[in-house]
Protein backbone atom coordinates (compact mmCIF):
# COMPACT_ATOMS: atom_id res chain seq x y z
CA UNK A 1 0.00 0.00 0.00
CA UNK A 2 1.41 3.60 -0.65
CA UNK A 3 1.07 6.29 1.52
CA UNK A 4 -1.40 8.35 -0.74
CA UNK A 5 -3.49 4.84 -0.58
CA UNK A 6 -2.57 4.71 3.24
CA UNK A 7 -3.74 8.03 4.20
CA UNK A 8 -6.64 8.30 1.41
CA UNK A 9 -5.08 11.14 -0.74
CA UNK A 10 -3.96 11.93 -4.21
CA UNK A 11 -0.55 12.90 -3.34
CA UNK A 12 1.90 11.73 -1.00
CA UNK A 13 2.94 15.43 0.27
CA UNK A 14 1.39 16.59 3.96
CA UNK A 15 2.01 19.84 4.88
CA UNK A 16 3.54 20.29 7.71
CA UNK A 17 1.29 21.23 10.81
CA UNK A 18 2.67 24.98 12.11
CA UNK A 19 0.89 25.93 15.11
CA UNK A 20 0.45 29.90 15.23
CA UNK A 21 1.26 29.80 11.73
CA UNK A 22 -1.57 28.55 10.06
CA UNK A 23 -5.01 27.49 10.51
CA UNK A 24 -8.03 25.78 8.73
CA UNK A 25 -7.50 28.43 5.52
CA UNK A 26 -4.21 26.34 4.80
CA UNK A 27 -5.13 23.08 5.94
CA UNK A 28 -8.11 23.16 3.70
CA UNK A 29 -6.46 24.44 0.58
CA UNK A 30 -4.01 21.68 0.74
CA UNK A 31 -6.53 18.64 1.55
CA UNK A 32 -8.75 20.30 -1.50
CA UNK A 33 -5.33 20.39 -3.73
CA UNK A 34 -5.29 16.48 -3.40
CA UNK A 35 -2.37 16.51 -0.51
CA UNK A 36 -2.71 16.27 2.83
CA UNK A 37 -3.47 19.36 4.70
CA UNK A 38 -2.79 19.68 8.77
CA UNK A 39 -4.76 21.48 11.52
CA UNK A 40 -2.03 22.15 14.57
CA UNK A 41 -4.02 21.74 17.82
CA UNK A 42 -1.47 21.93 20.67
CA UNK A 43 -1.76 25.65 21.37
CA UNK A 44 -5.71 25.68 20.81
CA UNK A 45 -8.24 25.31 23.71
CA UNK A 46 -10.64 22.88 23.53
CA UNK A 47 -13.37 24.89 22.42
CA UNK A 48 -10.99 27.07 19.68
CA UNK A 49 -10.11 23.44 18.47
CA UNK A 50 -13.96 22.42 18.36
CA UNK A 51 -14.66 25.54 16.53
CA UNK A 52 -11.41 25.31 14.22
CA UNK A 53 -12.33 21.67 13.31
CA UNK A 54 -15.56 22.53 12.62
CA UNK A 55 -14.45 24.76 10.33
CA UNK A 56 -12.06 22.83 8.53
CA UNK A 57 -14.90 20.21 7.77
CA UNK A 58 -17.03 23.08 6.46
CA UNK A 59 -14.36 23.90 4.15
CA UNK A 60 -13.04 20.50 2.85
CA UNK A 61 -14.39 16.80 2.57
CA UNK A 62 -11.36 15.48 2.02
CA UNK A 63 -8.68 13.87 5.02
CA UNK A 64 -6.99 15.91 6.82
CA UNK A 65 -4.25 15.51 9.81
CA UNK A 66 -4.77 17.10 13.22
CA UNK A 67 -1.61 17.45 15.11
CA UNK A 68 -0.56 17.53 18.94
CA UNK A 69 1.87 17.75 20.83
CA UNK A 70 3.18 14.84 23.86
CA UNK A 71 4.98 16.62 26.15
CA UNK A 72 5.09 16.18 29.52
CA UNK A 73 4.29 19.73 31.52
CA UNK A 74 6.90 20.49 33.96
CA UNK A 75 7.63 21.32 37.44
CA UNK A 76 7.08 25.22 38.33
CA UNK A 77 10.67 26.03 39.12
CA UNK A 78 10.65 30.20 40.35
CA UNK A 79 14.30 30.45 41.13
CA UNK A 80 14.96 29.29 36.90
CA UNK A 81 11.73 31.57 36.20
CA UNK A 82 12.82 34.48 38.33
CA UNK A 83 16.72 33.99 36.53
CA UNK A 84 15.09 34.30 32.54
CA UNK A 85 13.32 37.08 33.63
CA UNK A 86 16.15 39.09 35.23
CA UNK A 87 18.28 38.25 31.47
CA UNK A 88 15.07 39.70 29.95
CA UNK A 89 14.97 42.83 31.90
CA UNK A 90 17.24 44.94 29.65
CA UNK A 91 15.08 44.38 27.01
CA UNK A 92 11.74 44.98 29.00
CA UNK A 93 13.04 47.85 29.62
CA UNK A 94 14.50 48.39 26.07
CA UNK A 95 10.20 48.68 25.42
CA UNK A 96 8.50 49.63 28.98
CA UNK A 97 7.46 46.73 29.86
CA UNK A 98 6.81 45.79 33.64
CA UNK A 99 5.70 41.98 33.82
CA UNK A 100 3.07 40.93 36.00
CA UNK A 101 4.52 38.96 39.19
CA UNK A 102 3.39 35.80 37.45
CA UNK A 103 3.37 36.32 33.78
CA UNK A 104 0.52 34.35 31.44
CA UNK A 105 1.32 30.73 31.15
CA UNK A 106 1.85 29.97 27.47
CA UNK A 107 -0.90 27.43 26.31
CA UNK A 108 0.90 24.54 24.79
CA UNK A 109 -1.04 21.30 25.68
CA UNK A 110 0.25 17.57 25.90
CA UNK A 111 -2.82 15.38 24.27
CA UNK A 112 -4.74 14.52 26.93
CA UNK A 113 -8.13 12.43 27.63
CA UNK A 114 -10.00 15.87 27.31
CA UNK A 115 -8.83 16.56 23.44
CA UNK A 116 -9.45 13.38 23.12
CA UNK A 117 -13.29 13.78 24.17
CA UNK A 118 -13.49 17.08 21.83
CA UNK A 119 -11.86 15.23 18.90
CA UNK A 120 -13.99 11.78 18.59
CA UNK A 121 -16.83 13.48 17.28
CA UNK A 122 -14.66 14.05 13.95
CA UNK A 123 -12.30 10.79 13.90
CA UNK A 124 -10.16 12.84 11.82
CA UNK A 125 -8.61 10.31 9.12
CA UNK A 126 -5.02 11.28 10.46
CA UNK A 127 -3.57 11.99 13.83
CA UNK A 128 -0.07 13.12 14.31
CA UNK A 129 1.87 13.65 17.44
CA UNK A 130 5.41 15.21 17.91
CA UNK A 131 8.08 14.26 21.04
CA UNK A 132 6.63 10.93 20.90
CA UNK A 133 3.68 9.35 21.50
CA UNK A 134 0.11 9.42 24.09
CA UNK A 135 -0.13 7.30 26.76
CA UNK A 136 -1.17 3.41 25.26
CA UNK A 137 -5.40 4.15 26.46
CA UNK A 138 -5.29 7.48 24.27
CA UNK A 139 -3.37 6.22 21.28
CA UNK A 140 -5.92 3.05 21.47
CA UNK A 141 -8.84 5.29 21.57
CA UNK A 142 -7.58 7.41 18.25
CA UNK A 143 -7.06 4.20 16.46
CA UNK A 144 -10.07 3.11 17.40
CA UNK A 145 -12.14 5.35 15.56
CA UNK A 146 -9.85 4.46 12.18
CA UNK A 147 -7.61 7.75 12.17
CA UNK A 148 -3.93 6.71 11.00
CA UNK A 149 -1.61 7.67 12.91
CA UNK A 150 1.74 9.45 12.07
CA UNK A 151 4.14 10.79 14.63
CA UNK A 152 8.21 12.27 14.10
CA UNK A 153 11.45 10.44 14.88
CA UNK A 154 14.61 12.59 14.54
CA UNK A 155 16.94 9.34 15.40
CA UNK A 156 17.02 5.67 14.45
CA UNK A 157 16.08 4.42 18.28
CA UNK A 158 13.16 6.68 17.99
CA UNK A 159 11.46 5.15 14.86
CA UNK A 160 12.03 2.07 16.23
CA UNK A 161 10.32 3.20 19.41
CA UNK A 162 7.56 4.14 17.42
CA UNK A 163 7.18 0.89 15.35
CA UNK A 164 6.93 -0.68 18.51
CA UNK A 165 3.99 0.97 19.49
CA UNK A 166 1.76 0.90 16.59
CA UNK A 167 2.19 3.97 14.31
CA UNK A 168 0.83 3.79 10.94
CA UNK A 169 3.75 5.74 9.41
CA UNK A 170 6.90 7.75 10.30
CA UNK A 171 7.90 10.88 9.96
CA UNK A 172 11.65 11.43 9.72
CA UNK A 173 12.89 14.58 10.70
CA UNK A 174 16.01 16.17 9.69
CA UNK A 175 18.02 18.40 10.92
CA UNK A 176 17.16 20.54 8.62
CA UNK A 177 13.24 21.07 9.68
CA UNK A 178 12.18 24.30 10.52
CA UNK A 179 10.26 24.40 14.23
CA UNK A 180 10.44 22.09 17.15
CA UNK A 181 12.94 19.32 17.31
CA UNK A 182 10.30 16.18 17.50
CA UNK A 183 13.37 14.61 19.74
CA UNK A 184 11.98 12.56 22.49
CA UNK A 185 13.94 10.02 24.04
CA UNK A 186 16.69 12.11 24.36
CA UNK A 187 18.00 15.90 24.81
CA UNK A 188 21.15 15.22 23.40
CA UNK A 189 21.33 17.30 20.32
CA UNK A 190 24.67 15.68 18.80
CA UNK A 191 22.21 12.93 17.80
CA UNK A 192 20.24 14.90 15.19
CA UNK A 193 20.99 14.95 11.77
CA UNK A 194 20.48 15.74 8.49
CA UNK A 195 17.58 14.26 6.42
CA UNK A 196 19.36 12.64 3.45
CA UNK A 197 21.35 10.68 6.05
CA UNK A 198 18.77 9.85 8.46
CA UNK A 199 15.97 8.62 6.09
CA UNK A 200 18.17 5.53 4.74
CA UNK A 201 19.12 4.83 8.34
CA UNK A 202 15.60 4.70 9.67
CA UNK A 203 14.59 2.60 6.17
CA UNK A 204 16.55 0.24 7.06
CA UNK A 205 15.15 -0.08 10.69
CA UNK A 206 11.56 -0.34 10.35
CA UNK A 207 9.47 -1.72 7.82
CA UNK A 208 6.58 1.07 8.43
CA UNK A 209 5.98 3.83 5.40
CA UNK A 210 8.78 6.53 6.34
CA UNK A 211 7.66 10.26 5.43
CA UNK A 212 10.96 12.76 4.61
CA UNK A 213 10.97 15.90 6.11
CA UNK A 214 13.53 18.88 6.50
CA UNK A 215 15.25 20.77 3.74
CA UNK A 216 12.88 19.88 1.10
CA UNK A 217 11.84 22.78 -0.45
CA UNK A 218 10.31 22.52 -3.70
CA UNK A 219 10.15 19.61 -6.81
CA UNK A 220 13.43 18.95 -6.87
CA UNK A 221 13.91 17.89 -3.05
CA UNK A 222 10.25 16.20 -3.25
CA UNK A 223 11.43 13.96 -5.78
CA UNK A 224 14.80 12.82 -4.55
CA UNK A 225 13.73 11.89 -1.50
CA UNK A 226 11.18 9.76 -3.03
CA UNK A 227 14.01 8.00 -4.99
CA UNK A 228 15.61 7.19 -1.80
CA UNK A 229 13.05 5.45 -0.57
CA UNK A 230 10.97 7.75 0.82
CA UNK A 231 7.06 7.12 0.68
CA UNK A 232 6.19 10.76 1.10
CA UNK A 233 7.24 13.84 1.99
CA UNK A 234 6.63 16.61 4.97
CA UNK A 235 6.91 20.31 3.60
CA UNK A 236 6.83 23.20 6.04
CA UNK A 237 8.67 26.17 5.42
CA UNK A 238 7.67 26.46 1.81
CA UNK A 239 4.43 27.29 2.68
CA UNK A 240 4.60 30.19 5.29
CA UNK A 241 4.92 33.20 2.25
CA UNK A 242 1.53 31.41 1.07
CA UNK A 243 -1.39 33.67 1.39
CA UNK A 244 -3.07 31.36 4.08
CA UNK A 245 -0.87 31.67 6.77
CA UNK A 246 -0.99 33.91 9.56
CA UNK A 247 2.82 34.29 9.69
CA UNK A 248 3.57 37.86 10.65
CA UNK A 249 5.45 41.07 8.67
CA UNK A 250 8.36 40.87 10.47
CA UNK A 251 8.80 36.66 9.54
CA UNK A 252 7.19 37.54 6.02
CA UNK A 253 10.11 39.73 5.39
CA UNK A 254 12.92 38.20 6.99
CA UNK A 255 11.89 34.45 5.27
CA UNK A 256 12.15 37.04 2.15
CA UNK A 257 15.81 38.24 2.70
CA UNK A 258 19.17 37.19 2.53
CA UNK A 259 18.70 36.68 6.67
CA UNK A 260 17.01 33.23 5.84
CA UNK A 261 19.93 31.80 4.64
CA UNK A 262 21.02 31.87 9.24
CA UNK A 263 19.31 29.93 11.06
CA UNK A 264 20.04 27.53 14.54
CA UNK A 265 18.34 25.81 16.43
CA UNK A 266 17.57 27.51 20.15
CA UNK A 267 15.71 27.04 22.90
CA UNK A 268 15.20 30.85 23.69
CA UNK A 269 11.47 31.12 22.71
CA UNK A 270 9.79 27.64 23.81
CA UNK A 271 12.47 26.20 26.39
CA UNK A 272 12.64 23.07 23.21
CA UNK A 273 15.47 23.14 20.66
CA UNK A 274 13.12 24.65 17.09
CA UNK A 275 15.20 25.98 14.45
CA UNK A 276 14.41 29.38 13.23
CA UNK A 277 16.43 32.63 11.36
CA UNK A 278 18.87 33.87 13.68
CA UNK A 279 17.63 37.42 14.84
CA UNK A 280 18.93 39.71 17.80
CA UNK A 281 17.60 38.00 20.61
CA UNK A 282 19.44 34.33 19.84
CA UNK A 283 22.78 36.17 18.91
CA UNK A 284 22.48 37.89 21.85
CA UNK A 285 21.66 35.67 24.47
CA UNK A 286 22.78 32.71 22.44
CA UNK A 287 20.88 30.75 20.48
CA UNK A 288 20.83 27.87 23.28
CA UNK A 289 21.24 28.97 26.73
CA UNK A 290 20.35 26.85 30.04
CA UNK A 291 18.55 29.91 31.81
CA UNK A 292 15.65 29.28 29.65
CA UNK A 293 13.04 27.32 31.56
CA UNK A 294 11.46 24.45 30.99
CA UNK A 295 9.15 23.92 27.51
CA UNK A 296 6.71 25.77 27.55
CA UNK A 297 7.32 27.99 30.50
CA UNK A 298 10.17 29.99 28.04
CA UNK A 299 7.07 31.75 25.90
CA UNK A 300 4.89 33.08 29.17
CA UNK A 301 7.96 36.00 29.57
CA UNK A 302 8.56 36.50 26.19
CA UNK A 303 5.22 37.06 25.00
CA UNK A 304 4.61 40.72 25.75
CA UNK A 305 8.17 41.58 24.47
CA UNK A 306 7.25 39.75 21.17
CA UNK A 307 4.14 41.16 21.13
CA UNK A 308 4.99 44.92 21.32
CA UNK A 309 8.13 44.46 18.93
CA UNK A 310 5.84 42.94 16.12
CA UNK A 311 3.42 45.74 16.73
CA UNK A 312 6.54 48.15 15.64
CA UNK A 313 7.51 45.62 12.55
CA UNK A 314 10.28 44.21 14.63
CA UNK A 315 10.86 40.32 14.51
CA UNK A 316 14.07 40.56 17.00
CA UNK A 317 12.04 38.64 19.52
CA UNK A 318 10.01 36.22 17.75
CA UNK A 319 10.56 32.88 17.05
CA UNK A 320 11.06 33.09 13.22
CA UNK A 321 10.64 29.25 12.61
CA UNK A 322 12.06 28.63 9.29
CA UNK A 323 14.27 25.40 7.89
CA UNK A 324 18.00 25.35 6.93
CA UNK A 325 16.40 26.17 2.92
CA UNK A 326 13.78 28.26 2.84
CA UNK A 327 14.28 28.96 -0.80
CA UNK A 328 11.01 27.33 -1.97
CA UNK A 329 9.13 30.06 -0.35
CA UNK A 330 6.70 31.94 -2.79
CA UNK A 331 4.14 34.45 -2.49
CA UNK A 332 1.26 31.99 -3.77
CA UNK A 333 -1.39 29.93 -2.93
CA UNK A 334 -1.23 27.38 -0.75
CA UNK A 335 -2.97 24.68 -3.37
CA UNK A 336 -0.15 26.42 -6.08
CA UNK A 337 2.94 25.54 -3.74
CA UNK A 338 1.19 21.98 -3.67
CA UNK A 339 1.07 21.26 -7.05
CA UNK A 340 4.49 22.86 -8.42
CA UNK A 341 6.09 20.47 -4.75
CA UNK A 342 4.79 17.70 -6.47
CA UNK A 343 5.00 18.47 -9.99
CA UNK A 344 7.66 16.20 -11.09
CA UNK A 345 6.58 12.65 -8.53
CA UNK A 346 2.87 13.40 -11.03
CA UNK A 347 5.00 13.80 -14.35
CA UNK A 348 6.33 10.31 -13.55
Amino acid sequence: MTLAELLAVDLPLIQAPMAGFQGVDMASAVSNAGALGSLPCATLSTASMRSELTALRGKTGRPFNVNFFCHANPTADPEREAAWRLLLSPYLKEYGIVLPETPAAALRRPFDSEAADALEPFKPAVVSFHFGLPPADLLARVKSWGSKVLSSATTVEEASWLEARGVDAIIAQGSEAGGHRGMFLSKDLTTQVGTFALLPQILNAVTLPVIAAGGIADAKGVAAAMTMGAAGVQVGTAYLLCPEATTSVPHRGALKSSTAAHTALTNLFSGRPARGIMNRLMRELGPINGTVPEFPLAAGALAPLRAKAESAGVGDFSPLWSGQNASGCREIPAAIMTQTLTQRIQAR
